[in-house]
């Protein structure tokens, strides 16, 4: 399109963001359109084959079956989203359908033997503490 551009042979034609966005879209439908062709033709080649053959070298024809073929697929697949997105539960909405609390029972996780052991190992770091601090005072 650049070389037809600098050739002159596009003369008058303005590229505007509703062209350029419009190409894009159709670029896109094309593309996504030859992708479901191509696994069509991928899972039944003798219709698709004959499809293609009645199409002949006709580009323009082409194009357009293939955009048009986009077009269905991806409102298919804009349906098929939204379907699972309305399945969805909202982040959003206001917290009326369900408690706002949750009342937990906090349970002890250690066997009783555990917490013997527990409390026996915290009197014994005390009591090396404690000596610690006397070697200190008599050291001074």
């Amino acid at each position: 399109m650049l070389k037809a551009y600098q050739q002159g042979s596009l003369e008058g034609t303005t590229m505007t963001p509703d062209t350029v966005t419009t190409t894009l879209q159709k670029g896109f439908r094309v593309t996504l359109g030859a992708t479901a062709t191509l696994i069509e033709a991928i899972q039944d080649p003798q219709t698709s084959g004959e499809r293609f053959a009645a199409l002949g070298s006709d580009v323009g024809r082409l194009t357009e079956t293939l955009e048009t073929k986009g077009e269905v697929t991806e409102r298919e697949a804009r349906q098929f989203v939204d379907g699972l997105l309305s399945q969805l539960p909202s982040p959003f909405t206001d917290g009326a359908s369900g408690p706002s609390t949750v009342d937990t029972i906090a349970t002890p996780v250690t066997a009783p033997s555990v917490q013997s052991d527990l409390a026996a190992l915290t009197q014994e770091l005390a009591d090396i503490r404690q000596a610690i601090e006397t070697l200190k005072t008599e050291k001074a």
